[in-house]
């Protein structure tokens, strides 16, 4: 369930019982709500029949690309291969009332809550199949006068002869025919949280003699229509829950108006749904069949037929069932396109690309709105390089635990030097990594090489986050860097865990690394098995590392590991090492003159200090310079990460 869902929940039923809407016209008895597991409202996996046999993935495995113009729509629409296409602002269609074309495989989506399609409709050939429409509104190809709708056919979205299609979270209103119309045996469709408005004939299903069509049709708010919301003609089965129907036009015609229409040889169940002040609710030919349980009819009249036993929807599908009660509050709210949708696109690991870099490849260049590659449990044996040019990325590991997700490889120095060797390279700025086990398991013990560095993770980007990850190495385990040596990347870790032996916390950037856990692994020395870090900080830049309310543990011996040594790239003097360990729990195995020496460099030219560290490792001696308090107040993670654009990623929590 989304973080805060239940709250919210909670909310709108208060709501909904301080307005006493439950006790107001002809309230049938609504059931509990079940408890069936399902998708959340924000999902971006469909429910309901469009999940069935074999499900609907729309553009999934194929490139993510973000169009602004009728021709770059229409050419991706139509293309053979998948596409995720993002709709970026408004896009006028000319002529008017022409239609886009789409193909098989794919996946259209507004951007934000902003992303529409004027004059225009996206039609369905048949044959197509595997299509996601998403958070769209598509309006205003209605022709002053045509009311009923006979001289033109402008839909918003028309179908013939396709199967498994989502249509979700959108917002159609004043075309200059149908809104929405599934024809001549359409399956396996869902038909989720849309907004049918300002129109005539909203929503038609059928043309057709056959009984096939399966549709779910479910938390659609009809507002301003008058008819078809929905008329369903030979459908095997429809099922409609807690839809919300109000504001019904009224022109006086005392058939044609009418809210939905179980026609033909239809099988319809209703459940749980909302009438407010509709004329004809809900009614059925004498060849169909209509069972109807748990709605709220608030001032209707005329036709409430039920008839038939229909189907159960349960022997095809899990669903959440809302109150009726509840229903106006949620569809209002919930329905129509949503900004948090919109913002953001999951690519799934290997489920649609086989390969974090498959999905990492699919990401666009400049890509400008958040993309997370979500990576199912398991051990992905590759190297993973995310460049500079594809910004604004997620890693996120779905397992239970970090552990249960591991990308990981065995590469070291000695072929293709530090950065070659990393398991997983990140150049781009703006990426987070949550839940997830990076790894380089090259056995430094057993092969006699020149080099023993082994990356597990190698960052150049700005504002990179890590959160609940691990990083397991020996001899440079993390390397947090930027792209030049002037240049002051950031990075963010926290409640992490990171090992190794040898400078295995390194590089240029600044970092902060929060409650988290530093294990410094033994190499079987007595007296010196390693240094946790070994920071380049620039010279101009006042943060290099800080290690806060951490703590350090260690299997090597009492006094033989070091807390860090200067690192001098290349000889660079001007490379000032910048480290600060704070408010953290260091052990025996920290030796008691803990900064050492590096290739000519001494650690006391550089900025190395400690800050109220407890454990039986930390002490106050000359050779452990410590900051007063007053010193302490100017080095914060709020002052290490905020820079000049105040980025602040430790308030996300």
């Amino acid at each position: 369930m989304r973080p805060g869902h239940g709250r919210v929940a909670a909310a709108v039923l208060g709501l909904v019982a301080s307005l006493g809407l439950g006790a107001v016209g002809e309230a049938s008895a609504a059931p509990a709500a079940t408890t069936a597991p399902t998708a959340d409202r924000w999902t971006d996996r469909p429910h309901g029949f469009a999940s069935l046999a074999g499900g609907t993935t729309g553009g999934a495995g194929g490139k993510v690309v973000t169009v602004t113009d009728q021709a770059s729509l229409a050419k991706y629409a139509a293309a053979e291969e998948p596409y995720v296409i993002r709709v970026k602002g408004s896009i006028p269609v000319e002529p008017f009332g022409s239609d886009i074309v789409v193909g098989s495989d794919k996946t259209i989506i507004g951007v934000g809550d902003t992303g529409e399609i004027v004059h225009g409709e996206l039609h369905l050939n048949p044959g197509t199949s595997n299509v996601i429409i998403r958070n769209l509104t598509i309006r205003d190809s209605y022709v002053e006068g045509d009311w009923d709708g006979k001289s033109t056919d402008f839909d918003a979205i028309q179908m013939d002869s396709v199967d498994h299609v989502w249509i979700d979270h959108n917002r159609f209103t004043h075309m200059g025919d149908g809104l929405l119309d599934i024809r001549k045996d359409s399956q396996y469709v869902t038909v989720s949280y849309n907004q049918f408005t300002h129109h005539n004939k909203a929503f038609g299903i059928g043309w057709t003699t056959d009984v096939k069509t399966q549709i779910t049709i479910d938390h659609n708010w009809f507002t301003g229509t008058k008819q078809r919301n929905p008329s369903a003609d030979n459908c095997a089965y429809a099922h409609l829950y807690n839809n919300y129907l109000s504001a019904q036009v009224a022109d006086g015609d005392p058939v044609w108006t009418y809210g939905n229409w179980s026609r033909g040889r239809t099988r319809m169940v209703i459940e749980n749904s909302y009438y407010d002040g509709v004329r004809h609710p809900y009614q059925a030919d004498a060849t169909a069949e209509l069972v109807q349980r748990g709605s709220v009819l608030r001032n209707t009249s005329g036709r409430h037929d039920t008839w038939g036993t229909a189907f159960d929807p349960r022997d095809f599908y899990d669903y959440r069932l809302d109150p009726a009660a509840a229903v106006p509050a949620l569809v209002q709210r919930f329905s129509g396109p949503q900004k948090r949708i919109g913002d953001s696109v999951v690519l799934h690991v290997p489920a649609h690309y086989p390969t974090v870099q498959a999905a990492v490849d699919a990401v666009p260049d400049g890509n400008d709105v958040l993309v997370t590659i979500a990576v199912a449990p398991g051990t992905y044996r590759a190297k993973v390089y995310v460049p500079a040019s594809k910004p604004n990325l997620v890693l996120q590991g779905t397992g239970r635990h970090r552990s249960d997700t591991v990308i990981v490889h065995d590469t070291p120095a000695e072929y293709g030097g530090s950065t070659g060797s990393a398991t997983v390279r990140i150049a781009a700025n703006d990426v987070t990594a949550r839940n997830l086990t990076f790894s380089n398991d090259f056995d430094e013990a057993a092969v006699e090489l020149k080099g023993e560095q082994a990356l597990a993770m190698k960052t150049t980007g700005d504002r990179i986050v890590f959160e609940n990850t691990a990083f397991l190495g020996n001899q440079d385990t993390l390397m947090t860097d930027s792209p030049k040596l002037t240049t002051a990347s950031r990075v963010y870790i926290r409640d992490s865990y990171i090992e190794g032996d040898v400078d295995f916390i390194y590089g240029r950037a600044t970092t902060v690394i929060e409650r988290s856990v530093i294990r410094a692994l033994s190499r079987g020395s007595t007296t010196n098995n390693g240094y946790i870090t070994a920071a380049s900080t620039w010279k101009d830049n006042p943060y290099g590392f800080l290690i806060t309310r951490s703590k350090v543990v260690s299997d090597a011996p009492a006094g033989s590991f070091h807390l860090g040594r200067p690192w001098h790239p290349g000889g660079e003097p001007d490379a000032i090492a910048q480290v600060l360990i704070r408010d953290t729990e260091l052990p025996a195995a920290i030796k008691a003159a803990p900064w050492t020496d590096m290739s000519g460099f001494s650690w006391k030219d550089a900025r190395f200090s400690e800050y109220r560290n407890v454990g039986p490792g930390a002490a106050v001696t000359a050779d452990r310079p410590q900051l007063s308090d007053a010193e302490a107040r100017s080095y914060t993670v709020a002052r290490y990460l905020n820079g000049s654009d105040g980025w602040a990623p430790y308030d996300r929590h």
